[in-house]
């Protein structure tokens, strides 16, 4: 029977601390509507009270609130235990503890091991109901002087991540005002310092913490959790510099003192990537010693041994051996691909509706089939065009590409190649090598058909499948009768081979109307005649009125 009434006691201690804790986390919430630094409600939420009792080295801290709960005979004892800043805590009327210095686990030992001397068998409990809240101040490289609201576990670097905001400056323009090693931010401006940041404590020491060794290397003593009253002093970097081409970790980066392009390469950028052209390395500087605006400036290996000097908004790039592959270009209709982040591939010309769709005749924009798009593409040595073609397919997806009439430009010389065969014909192949700087010419199928001669409105119709002759004599207004009889036209495809009247017309053929009306010559000829004999008729009467005839 006691062990039952020292189970249910203990049982009611539990529940009032709870609901004690239950309280102070409903007061913290409705303080977090009324308080503009959203900073307060990160530690007043209880799940931040689970996580302070679970991290081994939480350190307790003056505004925290702590439930001790033991059995004495049957009476159930609660205290509620807050840590002002003496850091000096009351059990019962057992002792005082000095709790400075100290984390929760060996404070909770520390003050169960009292009560269960002068109390054994007593159910000792001690939690923590509610995590500190306190202040911190951050200045230095800031916009402004700020005080900020954190907790006990905010480490540094998370303080200063709060206050970022959503866009990422991921790239070093030294001509631009967003240049910075943070991302954007409402606190540190473009000069912040990341690895120089001096915590000063309440009691007076000061230590420099490096955030660029505890992000890259994990060492996280250089990003120190943040304690009462602490002042942050942001100072302001001396030298970055830029590092992007063949290395692992391209980037924006603070260089320390003595640390140069060996320290950029090999620690900063993470060493070279695979296929790095050393022999070759652009310097790029905003300001030289004898031009303010800058120059270029080509360093190769030996200078990254040597650990060649940069200067601040040095841009370093490192090319790759890809770079120096042989290319061609291709030219005409063709579309232009960009590589997505995914790695798919999206068609950007504008005379593709969507990938693998082909256009009607009537979706195809005049701008569509006058624009050209120039293409640079490198190659392997001795690669022949079938396989090159049908691994580059998408570039020849328009659907006003005339593969079958596509040829290549070599030194002023025209091959005829068949991209349409090649693309299509499975058992077709080709033995063109691609040699560099040829240019593979793909002409335009222009979607229209020509009409002129004796009609009323010539000019170019759009073409459409499966229509003869008479649908584009009728667009162009009919025949003008008066110039042509029997229908009579001439009707050209665009190689110059005529065709019949019962040939299907085809894309940019031509038919020209003929004019073959003998009214129509009377008439245009009737009045030179005319003229003629009129002229003649008044000369020989000139003459007979003379008596120049007479004679």
């Amino acid at each position: 029977m006691r062990k039952f009434l020292l189970a249910l006691l203990f049982g009611l201690a539990a529940l009032s601390a709870f609901a004690q804790s239950l309280s102070l986390s409903n007061l913290s919430a409705k303080s977090k509507k009324s308080s503009s630094d959203n900073n307060i409600s990160l530690a007043s939420q209880s799940g931040n009270v689970q996580i302070a009792m679970s991290v081994p080295d939480y350190l307790v801290t003056a505004g925290d609130i702590y439930t001790l709960s033991f059995v004495i005979g049957t009476d159930a004892i609660s205290y509620s235990l807050p840590v002002d800043s003496t850091y000096r805590i009351r059990v019962a009327n057992l002792g005082v503890i000095d709790a400075s210095g100290k984390t929760f686990v060996e404070l909770k030992r520390q003050v169960e091991n009292l009560v269960t001397r002068n109390y054994p068998m007593s159910g000792v409990q001690f939690v923590l109901t509610s995590a500190a809240v306190f202040k911190v101040t951050i200045k230095g490289e800031v916009f402004s002087t700020t005080e900020k609201n954190v907790w006990a576990l905010t480490r540094l670097s998370a303080l200063l991540k709060e206050s970022e905001l959503e866009t990422n400056v991921n790239n070093l323009d030294p001509y631009a005002d967003e240049s910075t090693l943070f991302e954007e931010n409402e606190l540190l401006t473009k000069y912040s310092s990341k690895r120089n940041i001096v915590i000063t404590s309440a009691d007076g020491k000061s230590k420099t913490y490096d955030l660029f060794k505890a992000e890259r290397f994990g060492d996280m003593t250089q990003d120190p959790y943040l304690r009462p009253n602490d002042v942050i002093t942001i100072s302001r970097f001396q030298r970055i510099a830029m590092i992007n081409g063949t290395v692992e970790r391209p980037g924006t980066y603070e260089l320390l003192e003595g640390e140069n392009l060996k320290d950029l390469v090999e620690v900063y950028g993470g060493g070279l990537a695979p296929r790095a052209d050393t022999t070759r390395i652009e310097v790029t500087h905003i300001n030289t010693e004898t031009e303010k605006t800058g120059g270029k400036t080509y360093v190769s290996q030996s200078d990254i041994d040597e650990n060649y000097k940069i200067e601040s908004y040095d841009t370093i790039y490192i090319p790759t051996y890809k770079d120096l592959r042989p290319s061609i270009f291709i030219e005409g209709a063709v579309v232009a691909v960009q590589e997505t982040d995914t790695g798919s591939v999206s068609l950007t010309s504008s005379d593709i509706k969507g990938e693998g769709m082909a256009l009607t005749s009537s979706e195809i924009k005049t701008e569509d089939m006058q624009s050209t798009n120039r293409l640079t593409i490198a190659f392997s040595a001795g690669e022949k065009y079938t396989s090159f073609v049908r691994g580059h397919s998408q570039f020849f997806s328009s659907p006003v590409a005339d593969t079958a009439n596509s040829y290549i430009m070599r030194d002023g010389d025209k091959i005829p190649i068949s991209i349409y065969k090649i693309l299509y014909d499975k058992d077709f192949d080709s033995d063109e090598i691609l040699q560099s700087n040829d240019t593979l010419v793909v002409p335009f199928k222009q979607y229209f058909v020509s009409v002129s001669g004796a009609v009323k409105v010539p000019g170019r119709y759009p073409y459409i499948p499966d229509r003869g002759w008479e649908y584009y004599i009728s667009l162009a207004g009919g025949f003008t009768k008066t110039e042509n009889s029997r229908q009579k036209i001439v009707i050209t495809d665009i190689d110059g081979k005529k065709l019949s009247k019962k040939d299907p017309i085809t894309p940019e053929a031509t038919i020209e109307a003929v004019t073959n009306s003998g009214l129509y010559y009377f008439n245009l000829y009737a009045p030179i005649i005319t003229t003629l004999i009129s002229a003649v008729s008044t000369s020989i009467s000139i003459l007979a009125v003379t008596g120049v005839l007479s004679k």
